[in-house]
């Protein structure tokens, strides 16, 4: 018996149920899991701009039947952008957390149209039509919408960042309000007409770089132009029976399989305090060392692999003390949001998928002309030239996005992923191991209570939704405890599919406005 949701031939989940619409009804008419979910994450970018949209990067694990594609579109940093350009643009040796430096080259449309071409069986402008509808006619803004979209869109201005552009389009909304986005509907017009070049080497790129100009940034035309989207190795590693499927660098795929090694390699437990406290103490040392090691592949200084090797993952559980909490040197870094979706057709073909704006609605540069929020990915850059993601000429910033895929005796298992930013490879934690060790469906696996390391500081958020007596006893055993409400969307929201026999089972997290649908 099962709480989840179950569907013979497809289902999909989303943050937001005008885009489960959106990609359901694709599905419906035919469409396949990548046509439906491309479908989803369109309409998306319109409906949850604080989440993810036309300025953002993209990532996707596709199993086609036959085999798992590993699918990156991540932006490189400008050929201009140096530490020392940057600190002397900012006057700080922090990097910013928003504004034209924390741009990089917005690598969704790209990945939009690879995946179409490669596995998708319907044209852009088939799959972009509801998105357009919504951006063009408007959508009805919901209690939960406005409260988001209010948040976000305060955070650039209040960080110094001239938001005027931005502003107009989204200031003052109220629940119910008719958001009406015109130039966005534009952008997606020019895109079913045109094809990616009008964006990478059109007037939608030159735009996009000169309102960087205008915000003092140094990405150029250039910059644009040069973006390749491209397929990867994934990575993987075994976890309570069954195989783990994650991005390579730069995301942090890895700290998550270095998180599974050493939750299995010291015991899962029993669901209660020892569990959490475990789990607790191993997302803090695996995101330290992520914050050591990871960034563009190209930059690192050792094998991904060994991060979740069985000589490295061994000198990690040697450090965790199974009574007490271990201390966490502060420091500086951004955090930001994401939207994850997950799709499967009736044929098998399965996709995960993460699109991200990263804080909120991005860097609060907004190109007006095509109502495209930028994203600010290169806010995890670092000014610091002794790191390892030190901002350097087109360059990756390190990811924090995670699509995820289980598989057992090679098919697919689980389709699983998950927004929050740092908190997304906890979260793999945390449900993969109530899916796979206690065996809970997809909706109790998701709605569960979670608790957030932030890396910078060490403390841990819990839901209130957590036993007291386990608050008491983390905070005996040393643990900087700080509230969280009961669905808070600091705790991220995932959703996740299992394969049946037949059909898919399926759940979307109750801390968004998400939904899920299907056949």
């Amino acid at each position: 018996m099962t709480d989840a949701q179950c569907y013979r031939r497809g289902a999909i989940a989303t943050p937001h149920y005008q885009a489960t619409l959106a990609g359901a009804a694709v599905l419906a008419d035919g469409g396949n899991a990548v046509d439906a979910i491309l479908a989803a994450n369109l309409a998306l970018g319109v409906v949850a701009p604080y989440y993810c949209g036309y300025g953002g990067d993209l990532l996707a694990l596709v199993w086609d039947g036959d085999a798992l594609h590993a699918f990156r579109s991540t932006g490189r940093s400008a050929a201009a952008a140096t530490a020392e350009r940057v600190r002397e643009l900012c006057g700080s040796h922090e990097m910013p957390v928003v504004g034209p430096h924390t741009v990089t080259v917005p690598g969704a449309i790209a990945g939009w149209f690879g995946l179409i071409e490669r596995f998708g069986t319907r044209s852009f402008g088939d799959l972009s039509s509801r998105a357009r509808v919504l951006a063009d006619d408007g959508f009805v803004l919901t209690r939960a919408g406005a409260f988001r979209l209010a948040g976000s869109t305060a955070i650039p201005g209040a960080l110094g960042v001239d938001d005027t552009a931005l502003r107009a389009t989204y200031a003052n909304v109220q629940p119910g309000d008719l958001v009406v986005q015109p130039a966005l509907a534009r952008t997606i017009a020019a895109l079913a007409e045109q094809g990616p070049d009008v964006y990478y080497r059109g007037p939608i790129g030159a735009a996009i770089a000169a309102t960087l100009a205008e915000h003092g940034g140094v990405m150029t035309a250039a910059d644009i132009a040069g973006h390749v989207a491209e397929y990867v190795e994934p990575m993987h590693a075994p976890f309570l029976g069954a195989d783990v499927y994650e991005m390579p660098p730069p995301t942090q795929g890895a700290t998550a399989l270095e998180m599974l090694r050493m939750a299995e390699q010291l015991g899962v437990g029993d669901d209660g305090v020892d569990r959490v406290h475990l789990q607790i103490e191993i997302s803090k040392l695996a995101l330290a060392d992520r914050d050591t090691y990871v960034t563009d592949p190209d930059h690192m200084t050792i094998d991904p692999t060994e991060l979740f090797g069985d000589e490295f993952v061994s000198s990690r559980t040697a450090l965790v003390d199974r009574s007490r909490s271990r201390p966490v040197e502060p420091r500086s870094m951004a955090d930001g949001g994401t939207a994850y979706l997950c799709c499967a057709d009736g044929d098998g073909m399965c996709v995960s998928l993460i699109q991200s704006n990263f804080t909120a609605i991005g860097s609060g540069v907004h190109v007006g002309e095509w109502g495209i929020n930028l994203h600010n990915r290169g806010a995890s850059f670092s000014l610091d030239p002794s790191h390892c993601n030190v901002i350097a000429p087109s360059k990756l910033p390190m990811h924090t996005l995670i699509p995820a895929m289980v598989l057992r005796d090679g098919r697919p298992e689980y389709v699983f992923g998950t927004m929050g930013g740092h908190v997304q490879a906890q979260i793999h934690l945390q449900v993969l191991t109530r899916l796979l060790r206690d065996g809970d469906d997809p909706l109790r696996a998701v709605s569960a209570p979670r608790f957030a390391v932030d890396p910078a500081s060490g403390s841990v958020g819990l839901e209130a939704r957590f036993d007291p007596n386990w608050v008491d006893e983390l905070e005996r055993r040393g643990h900087p405890v700080r509230g969280m409400r009961a669905f808070d969307d600091g705790a991220g929201h995932a959703h996740a599919i299992q394969r049946l026999s037949p059909g898919w089972a399926i759940g979307s997290d109750p801390r968004a406005e998400s939904a899920t649908a299907g056949l």
